[in-house]
């Protein structure tokens, strides 16, 4: 993902990876790094999870959402979302600029992942064996 620059897991969870704790550092405008914990839940194995990414200024978190959908022809569409709320300021301020450099940078993530899972028919075959073919479906919401 372009905004990852490390994931460093603090806790693996359970069997099926809910619970995994896990420092994310990422890029932000103006060359400036961040860093928060990300705590993933309801883990659907090979299709999906989700995840809150806690902030250190409380009220800044964010929550998203990961999932493969398998569609009749055999492809495979991406979903992404990912919600936040910047509460305190300079954040709050800042919220149009930043909230458009996640949602560029997230676009430029889930592009990537759709076009490796559209040259990587054989990753779940039970997911896409009819093809080199998927769809992306994104979004990133302020809320």
């Amino acid at each position: 993902a372009p905004m990852v620059l490390g994931v460093e897991v603090l806790w693996p969870g359970d069997a099926r990876g809910n619970g995994l704790l896990r420092r994310v550092s990422y890029r932000l405008p103006l060359g400036r790094r961040g860093s928060a914990l990300e705590l993933v839940s309801e883990v659907e194995p090979a299709r999906g999870y989700s995840y809150t990414m806690i902030s250190r200024e409380p009220g800044n978190d964010q929550t998203g959402r990961v999932r493969l959908e398998p569609l009749p022809d055999g492809g495979t569409r991406l979903h992404f979302e990912e919600r936040y709320q910047l509460v305190k300021a300079p954040w709050r301020w800042l919220e149009g600029p930043i909230y458009r450099f996640i949602n560029r940078e997230n676009e430029r993530s889930m592009r990537a992942l759709s076009d490796w899972l559209g040259a990587h028919p054989e990753y779940r075959a039970d997911l896409a064996d009819g093809g080199p073919r998927s769809d992306l479906s994104s979004s990133s919401r302020s809320s």
